[in-house]
């Protein structure tokens, strides 16, 4: 369960004053409306945690994006790994949200064919599937490897290290999605809102600003570079608001202590040798272009999907853009059109223990962060006005 805020009687701690200040001097510079989405899960879980978004000044709006990889797997992925699970030959192996995402069938998971005797298993990095590999010659061991350009580094010295020891018992599941593509399709759609971008800082330190600097010159709307504490999204949310108001558009880096303008130039060249850009479905927005990595070359030896037959159609038509049964509006969630309150499944039919939508199963997927930190008895029914909330937003509720 989790414990309430610090009680108001309690001194405000530095990190509180400082959103604080960061609150007021947001307020005081904006003179008019403004809708800015940040892009990251890691940081949806700190706005909505802390209340963030309700320091805001009237006018500003907070939308959420897309930015939780586990959320966006396209269900044919899913399907396949559910299918090499099954198989008594195979040990499939991935990162633990992984186990609870819903397949084509919302009733269908890896956690539920681990129950029913499929050997499928945790990994906290993708470096232990050598070792699984190495230690089972006599059977297959599949990696499902998601995630965005962050964890992509990792999977491609796994791919290295596999030719490397020729470990032919070993094959990838490959999800990996690109950040920046996702962006481009939210500002190219019609209904389209957004103003501004904070952007993933953890995507930042691997890839640096030179992509978001393309966007920005293409779209000319400003995008902060942003961290995941309150201060650091307070921060991204004066920098870009500055921005608005003065009729710039440029990337700001606003995390520099951990985000170098280059980035990380080891981890890009790993991907560049294992990985080519790929059109890539992502559940809530349809295919991307250049949304995805797939592996090259003689890395193509290790592919889950040729090697195992279970290749499956990547294109999502529009009638089923999210992949994800009704009432689950899970499709909407993550292309910002909606929030998780506004689904009528929303701690009902849906929960963390009984999730219909990968928003609900990943501990960065915005429904999980509404679940835990504005649960469905502080929603109204769909008829009642709102209820204020008991819990406190005010700065001095944030902790150290």
């Amino acid at each position: 369960m989790t414990p309430p805020p610090p009680s108001l009687t309690q001194a405000p701690s530095p990190a509180a004053r400082r959103v604080g200040e960061l609150a007021t001097e947001l307020a005081a510079i904006t003179t008019r409306p403004w809708t800015l989405m940040e892009v990251c899960g890691g940081q949806t879980h700190a706005i909505v945690r802390w209340g963030l978004d309700q320091l805001l000044p009237p006018g500003v709006e907070l939308i959420h994006g897309p930015g939780c990889p586990v959320c966006v797997t396209p269900a044919a992925t899913i399907d396949a790994a559910l299918e090499l699970g099954r198989r008594p030959e195979v040990i499939l192996c991935s990162y633990g949200d992984m186990l609870r995402v819903p397949g084509s069938d919302p009733g269908d998971d890896l956690l539920g064919v681990r129950a029913a005797g499929g050997d499928v298993r945790l990994l906290t990095s993708p470096l232990q599937a050598l070792e699984l590999a190495a230690s089972h010659p006599e059977r297959q061991v599949v990696f499902l490897a998601v995630g965005f350009e962050t964890t992509a580094p990792a999977t491609a010295l796994l791919a290295r290290q596999a030719l490397a020891l020729g470990l032919a018992n070993l094959s990838l599941l490959v999800a990996h999605v690109r950040v920046v593509p996702a962006m481009a399709t939210i500002l190219a759609d019609p209904g389209n809102r957004v103003q501004g971008f904070l952007a993933a800082g953890h995507v930042g330190t691997v890839m640096g600003l030179s992509e978001l600097q393309a966007l920005v010159a293409r779209h000319r709307l400003p995008v902060v570079m942003t961290g995941f504490e309150p201060a650091d999204v307070m921060a991204g949310l004066l920098a870009c608001v500055r921005q608005l108001e003065s009729g710039r558009a440029e990337v700001v880096n606003a995390y520099g202590r951990v985000v170098r303008p280059e980035g990380n130039a080891a981890a890009q060249r790993q991907m560049e040798a294992v990985f080519e850009v790929v059109d890539q479905p992502w559940r809530g927005l349809g295919v991307l272009a250049g949304g995805g990595l797939a592996l090259r070359g003689d890395y193509r030896r290790l592919d889950a999907r040729e090697r195992f037959g279970v290749d499956r159609p990547l294109a999502q038509g529009p009638a089923e853009p999210g992949g994800d049964p009704s009432p689950c509006i899970a499709g909407a969630i993550l292309r910002g059109q909606a929030t998780p309150p506004d689904c009528p499944a929303f701690g009902t039919t849906c929960t963390p223990l009984h999730p219909l939508g990968a928003p609900m199963v990943s501990s960065e997927g915005a429904c999980a962060a509404y679940h835990r930190y504005r649960p469905a008895a502080l929603r109204p029914a769909p008829s009642e006005p709102a209820a204020p909330s008991s819990v406190s937003t005010s700065p001095a509720s944030i902790g150290p």
